[in-house]
């Protein structure tokens, strides 16, 4: 492949990836503001197949890009590498622990029943806490221009999505997803940590 090739390559897959996170993203964006009924979808119709689509398809052109554009960003190899791994395992981790936590249908934007125990003691959005931590060493280890434009949306994604979801959950679980809301935090905060500490003592006075 030529010099030529490989960069028509390279911007096609580029222009086809930030198409498919942005349109995601504005559906989500929509949503947040009320003007559109996309996400969540809480049933298997056109927005769910439709926003997963848009997402598995999205993921395979991030991994050609980070295979095409790899290292061009230009950040110090093994700072990044170490930075970027530590972020993404760990990230990662929380997201999956936290979202078989929730359940498959309900972690998918389909219906079921309200989470307040496990990692959602400490955050409403645990599963998002971690994909931003990731989404980020995600973009550290491919330490690339096009792979970082793409996390930024990817980011905007995980922040938007709460804004999108709690009307929905609010009509779907009323007076009880107002208590959790009044005592949890969206993504992290000081009542995180306290209720950490106070889980922490528990933990350690059961076994004194």
């Amino acid at each position: 492949m030529t010099i030529l090739e490989s960069e028509a390559l390279t911007a096609t897959a580029f222009a086809i990836g930030l198409a498919l996170a942005v349109t995601n993203f504005a559906g989500i964006v929509a949503s947040a503001l009320g003007v559109a009924d996309y996400w969540p979808p809480g049933d298997r119709d056109w927005r769910y197949y439709a926003h997963w689509g848009l997402s598995h398809a999205l993921n395979v052109f991030v991994l050609v890009l980070v295979y095409l554009d790899w290292n061009s960003l230009g950040l110090p190899r093994t700072s990044s590498l170490v930075v970027g791994a530590t972020l993404f395992v760990g990230g990662y981790a929380i997201a999956i622990a936290s979202g078989l936590d929730l359940g498959v249908e309900e972690t998918k934007g389909l219906e079921g029943e309200l989470r307040t125990g496990g990692w959602y003691r400490y955050s409403r959005n645990p599963q998002y806490v971690g994909y931003i931590a990731a989404t980020i060493g995600f973009a550290l280890l491919a330490n690339s221009i096009l792979v970082t434009v793409i996390c930024a949306v990817y980011l905007g994604w995980w922040l938007a999505l709460p804004f999108a979801e709690e009307p929905w959950l609010r009509e779907q679980y009323g007076e009880a997803y107002e208590d959790y809301a009044s005592r949890v935090p969206r993504f992290v905060g000081v009542r995180t940590i306290h209720t950490l500490v106070r889980n922490r003592e528990e933990i350690r006075s059961m076994t004194d």
